[in-house]
């Protein structure tokens, strides 16, 4: 479904937009593509004052990094997140050892601290973290909206399942355009 409104206290929440991740093969879309819009997405969330999130990955989840680890320990700034994001002092950060944004985090704790009812998803991997948080934040009764252009995969059927049969099921859909003008 087409994303319809967004509420007062929407969230941005960027997925593994980090140095080790960004630089792995992704299809549809190449990685840069996604980060630049994550970052006018965050740009567009900061210029009214609503909550970015910026998710990392560490090291030990399970099927995740198991494509960057095979060479042995990956590179030291590997969890980095990317410049591109511009991270500001006001921006939540998130390190996370799973799939998903919210188990095993305070982003949960952090949102609410802040009144957030709706999050606006983007990031890789499409069908791995971003469909993960996706999920959870649906069962934590968030509304929920991903940014159907600022997504990717490393497999790009896996790319369209989350995008065509699993995502409308959890909330809205559509392009950071239209999100960024939903803003209003």
């Amino acid at each position: 479904m087409s994303a319809t409104t967004l509420d007062p206290r929407t969230a941005l929440v960027l997925i593994d937009l980090q140095k080790g991740i960004v630089g792995l093969p992704t299809a549809p879309l190449p990685s840069a593509e996604v980060v630049e819009l994550g970052a006018r997405l965050a740009a567009a969330f900061r210029a009214r004052a609503l909550p970015v999130v910026l998710v990392n990955v560490t090291g030990g989840a399970p099927g995740r990094t198991e494509s960057a680890l095979r060479g042995g320990t990956p590179p030291a700034d590997w969890a980095e997140l990317v410049p591109e994001l511009d991270r500001q002092p006001g921006d939540i950060t998130v390190t996370k050892q799973q799939w998903g944004a919210f188990h095993g985090t305070n982003l949960d704790l952090e949102l609410r601290r802040r009144g957030v009812t709706q999050i606006v998803l983007a990031g890789i991997a499409t069908s791995i973290g971003v469909e993960s948080s996706a999920r959870a934040a649906h069962e934590h009764g968030y509304h929920v909206t991903i940014a159907t252009d600022a997504v990717t995969d490393l497999d790009e059927a896996a790319h369209r399942n989350s995008l065509e049969k699993i995502f409308p099921r959890l909330g809205e859909t559509d392009t950071t355009d239209t999100i960024i003008k939903l803003l209003g």
